[in-house]
């Protein structure tokens, strides 16, 4: 039996099914049924992350429908309606087929749909992605409590553990495998989950000089060699740490399914040139100006211009990236994905909510040397972004 402690309250639950219905109501009033297929929304609304559906009519309770694994499911959540099915027919049949279905079509492969629609013939299909993560983004006191845990242990790992941990002549990897058992130790669940689509980061971005300004495979500023074209993350095997070097320490640590993100950078054997620290300098200036920024009525896309706008020339030429490779972005929320809504860019352009969490992450590739910056997780507060990750502000000596 699951420990009682591990169950996501029924209250909780209750409050963000409630808080669905009403988005739905309000940017889609003609919506009909909902059908929640993947497995991390499951989990968000039901507590549990078992294969199946998660059938919401409008004007009905929502159930939740396992094929597997059915005892799981009711030994883990403390939704109310869950039940079995072999196959989809065995759901079909108990609901008042309608014209319009919402599903999340961020995520649905087609193959699945259309075995889907075998059994619920539905002639319209619209997307509910965006008001299930608009719901997800802000977070309730519960979820807050486990990201600040998770901040906790965060902090303590890179500013207390890293240190420990490098030495001379140990590869990228070695870094990569010693850090994750340390992260799994003290409390971290082990993965690093992201909703991009058809993405893999082991635990995030390790780097060893300028391997940390190498092209990446996914959007961050960031970079990472890899162990091959196969395995484009983790790091190098026979890329071996030297005095001098900077070591960039980029992810996530998560407990019971809830995210925080931050960078650590640290100046391994001596000092790096005075240009490369005082760029480093910038972006925790920058950290802390989106930081005060982060205050409820504020909008994503203003706070991006405003950072944009002032830069100096010669930061702006490899902010957020190195070359031709800079991403358009500052921050992003963060909760059980690593990447959630909203994002400080463009385009955003709804208000910045209370209870909001934000990853900030100003960094700047210098030739040569790598990734210097900072990145931390804040929450949205009325006096600004609380940050939960430490406030230590990186290129740690480790002589």
């Amino acid at each position: 039996m699951i420990n009682e402690s591990q169950k996501v309250p029924l209250n909780e639950l209750n409050m963000r099914m409630s808080r669905f219905r009403k988005e739905m109501d309000i940017t889609q009033p003609d919506w009909e049924i909902a059908v929640i297929f993947s497995k991390i929304n499951l989990f968000y609304f039901t507590g549990t992350m078992q294969e199946g559906m998660l059938l919401v009519p409008r004007d009905e309770d929502a159930t939740l429908w396992i094929r597997r694994s059915f005892d799981r499911a009711v030994d883990e959540s403390l939704f109310p309606q869950i039940r079995p099915m072999e196959s989809y027919r065995d759901a079909a049949g108990t609901i008042k087929m309608t014209e319009t279905c919402h599903i999340e079509a961020e995520i649905i492969p087609i193959a699945f749909l259309q075995r889907f629609q075998k059994y619920f013939p539905f002639k319209n299909i619209k997307s509910c992605d965006k008001q299930i993560s608009k719901v997800r983004s802000v977070k309730s006191h519960y979820e807050l409590s486990l990201m600040e845990q998770s901040g906790a242990k965060h902090r303590y790992v890179l500013e207390e553990c890293v240190p420990e941990i490098l030495r001379e002549g140990m590869s990228e990897v070695e870094l990569v495998t010693e850090l994750y058992q340390v992260m799994v130790r003290e409390g971290h669940h082990g993965v690093s989950r992201f909703s991009m689509f058809d993405t893999d980061i082991g635990i995030g971005q390790i780097g060893f000089g300028d391997s940390s300004i190498y092209p990446n495979y996914f959007n961050g500023p960031g970079g990472n060699r890899g162990l091959s074209p196969a395995v484009p993350f983790l790091g190098r095997r026979d890329r071996k740490l030297e005095k001098g070097d900077l070591v960039f320490v980029d992810v996530a640590f998560g407990v019971e399914g809830y995210h925080t993100d931050k960078t650590m950078t640290y100046m391994f054997g001596r000092p790096l040139p005075g240009n490369a620290i005082s760029k480093h300098k910038k972006c925790l200036e920058i950290q802390a100006a989106i930081a005060e920024m982060l205050k409820p009525g504020n909008i994503p896309s203003e706070i991006y211009r405003t950072i944009m706008k002032d830069l100096d020339p010669e930061l702006a030429e490899n902010f957020m990236g190195f070359k031709n490779r800079k991403v358009k972005f500052l921050g992003h929320g963060i909760g059980l994905h690593i990447d959630e809504y909203p994002v400080i860019a463009e385009g955003f352009t709804e208000p910045l909510e209370a209870g909001m969490v934000i990853a900030v992450e100003p960094k700047v590739g210098i030739e040569g040397i790598g990734m210097v910056g900072i990145e931390n997780t804040f929450i949205v507060t009325d006096k600004g972004g609380r940050c939960i990750t430490g406030d230590n502000p990186g290129l740690i000596e480790v002589y």
